[in-house]
């Protein structure tokens, strides 16, 4: 539970309907699992009409229309029945409300939020051998392990966070709430080795699952290889700050999430192969327009094919396996 002040209590109240019920004049406690970002930002935005500082990095538009957003925001929000309760239905919200913006923007607001993209626009039929699917909080470019790899956070459902996990985030809470912050960075731990990150994101701590992932059919050089930093470091470029949405095939025999990559309209694989960073891994993948991106990348002599003979991963991996044994 976190305190609001009277004044945004009584706006919170009005733009999030009964959920919010001051009960007394100073205070109104609000469970934070509750209350989006979003939300606490339209009420501050009711009573100062200050859009919230640092979106200006996230979108181009300048601070007087993102005051049209808000204002447009905030009017819809309080006209909506039923109003949003998930982060999935509050990305839906917010593009069907800016509908007639610049994609950039509204994709900007969605990245501020860590919101991801809505279940609207995926297909209702999902590739054969896709197993399901899953939409990443925005990703950090120092999560990205090398070319064909990274590690990604995804918003996590109360009831199937294990009760262990549970007991130590409440109990981090509390260690916090009475300064005893070494036991709550030791809570922090347990929590990271069970597979969690707590994020802070716009004065909400969010519960996040970790899951790593393995991009389906490319091969990029390892990081002690040629190319091997230039292919992490293009990836991160193509990811930073994006929510992703992964198609899951299975795992490999690393525990690895085995996906396809989308970033907006991009296809992840598609970019890596085009711009020379990766090979298509033709043992696992036999999709004919990996082998052409491949071969494109090859005939302009960008990323790794500047080199005239590189040599491939899988190859070099056999090669040190033996010369290590």
């Amino acid at each position: 539970m976190f305190k609001i002040g009277s004044v945004v209590g009584k706006v919170l109240k009005l733009v999030y309907g009964r959920c919010f019920d001051p009960t007394t004049e100073d205070v109104v406690s609000v469970p934070a699992a509750d209350v989006p970002a979003l939300v606490i930002d339209l009420s501050r935005f009711e009573t100062t009409s200050q859009v919230p500082e640092g979106l200006s990095k996230k979108v181009v538009a300048s601070k007087k229309i993102q005051a049209k957003w808000y204002r447009k925001l905030l009017e819809a929000w309080k006209d909506a029945k039923p109003q949003p309760k998930t982060r999935e239905e509050t990305a839906r919200f917010v593009i069907q409300t800016l509908e007639g913006n610049q994609q950039a923007d509204v994709e900007g607001i969605l990245a501020f939020y860590g919101l991801p993209l809505p279940a609207a626009e995926i297909p209702t039929s999902l590739p054969e051998g896709v197993q399901f699917e899953l939409q990443t909080l925005a990703v950090d470019a120092k999560d990205v392990g090398d070319g064909d790899g990274m590690t990604v956070y995804v918003s996590t459902d109360q009831k199937t966070i294990p009760i262990q996990v549970k007991l130590a985030v409440d109990q981090r809470s509390k260690m916090r709430a009475q300064g005893k912050y070494k036991k709550a960075e030791l809570l922090l731990r347990q929590i990271s080795i069970a597979g969690y990150r707590v994020i802070n994101h716009q004065d909400e701590e969010i519960l996040a699952q970790r899951h790593r992932i393995r991009l389906r059919g490319i091969d990029a050089p390892e990081l002690s290889m040629p190319y091997g930093n230039e292919a992490k470091d293009e990836l991160g470029k193509l990811v930073q700050d994006k929510c992703l949405r992964l198609l899951v095939y299975g795992l490999d025999q690393y525990a690895r999430i085995v996906a396809d990559v989308y970033c907006d309209d991009i296809f992840v694989q598609e970019e890596m192969l085009k711009r020379g960073f990766a090979w298509h891994y033709k043992l696992y993948d036999q999709r004919l327009e990996f082998d052409t991106w491949e071969k494109e990348a090859r005939g302009k002599q960008v990323g790794l094919w500047a080199s005239p003979d590189p040599e491939e991963p899988w190859e070099w991996k056999k090669k040190n396996r033996r010369e290590g044994s």
